[in-house]
């Protein structure tokens, strides 16, 4: 009797191994985790971000869904998002990142608007758990020179902000605690912007060249950018694509592969582009409008 005890408990236990393993596998291969970053003005979990984490759960059955969140509540949020060392808030994105279990063996990435670059920051500094696919959508890889507009009720912070970015955006106060400065790109002073940017200009390799960067960014299975071709937030609109004004006026703009980052191939980016890892996509709609149906065929694909 005890025998037979001993092995009906044996096969319960393996049964349970066995339905862990499953369920385990099945997870990993058919729902790869996706992480968001949100934009200006936002917070992780709420009104605008919310809708993009019930659009991937829906449209991804089964993935987990990280939103970061930089802050302690939304108030405080939305506050970080104008105000925050983004060099900081990266550090702290890295470090949820690291804790969290269910990314360990790799995720996917979605920035929106600023949430772009700094999830971009995030693949260059931050190799582990493994980035396997990046996709930004309206951000400012090589920065914006103009405030258009700000979402939602946030006008007077704009107002207020681009005051500050007129006095002096390279100043270091306004470097250190002005979000929007540290990636603010004046093509009139090329060589003050990469002197002085303590954000943008050290990501895109602007005053030398850190491997690990480069090596770390091109190990992403699929570089996405996302150009809104009428979007009235970004300007310019090529910085979508990594492109800018060229040095010394703001009219005439060259593309990424014009620019010296991808001459040189500084980033990877040029390598990355022959290894057909670079993918350029369009909407033709303003600042982060997109249809779900858009959404579903073109870039669910790179979310499984």
């Amino acid at each position: 009797m005890a025998a037979l005890v001993r092995a009906c408990v044996l096969l319960l236990l393996c049964f349970a191994f066995v339905r862990e393993t499953i369920s385990w596998n099945r997870n990993g291969s058919e729902a790869t985790p996706v992480v968001i970053w949100h934009g200006m003005g936002d917070s992780c979990c709420e009104a605008f971000t919310l809708k993009f984490i019930q659009l991937v759960e829906e449209t991804v059955p089964g993935s987990y869904v990280l939103s970061l969140k930089i802050g302690n509540s939304v108030a405080e949020e939305i506050q970080n998002s104008y105000f925050m060392n983004v060099n900081d808030q990266v550090e702290l994105a890295c470090n949820i990142l690291s804790k969290d279990k269910k990314l360990q063996n790799g995720y996917n990435a979605m920035g929106f608007s600023q949430g772009g670059q700094f999830m971009r920051a995030v693949a260059q500094r931050c190799p582990s758990p493994a980035m396997i696919n990046l996709i930004t959508f309206g951000a400012q890889h090589q920065g914006v020179y103009g405030l258009p507009h700000c979402p939602g009720e946030s006008s007077h912070i704009c107002n207020w902000i681009r005051k500050m970015l007129n006095v002096g955006a390279y100043s270091s106060l306004i470097q250190e605690h002005l979000v929007q400065a540290e990636y603010w790109h004046d093509p009139l002073n090329e060589d003050l912007y990469k002197n002085k940017s303590i954000f943008l200009a050290e990501i895109n390799q602007e005053r030398g060249i850190n491997e690990s960067y480069k090596e770390n960014l091109m190990k992403l299975k699929k570089f996405v950018m996302v150009k809104f071709l009428k979007d009235s937030m970004v300007d310019p609109i090529d910085s979508e694509w990594f492109g800018f004004y060229k040095a010394g006026q703001a009219k005439d703009t060259y593309s990424l592969k014009e620019s010296v980052l991808y001459q040189e191939d500084r980033l990877g980016l040029k390598a990355m582009d022959k290894a057909s890892k670079l993918e350029f996509l369009t909407v033709d709609g303003d600042h982060l409008e997109f249809s779900k149906e858009w959404f579903i065929n073109v870039i669910v694909p790179y979310l499984k």
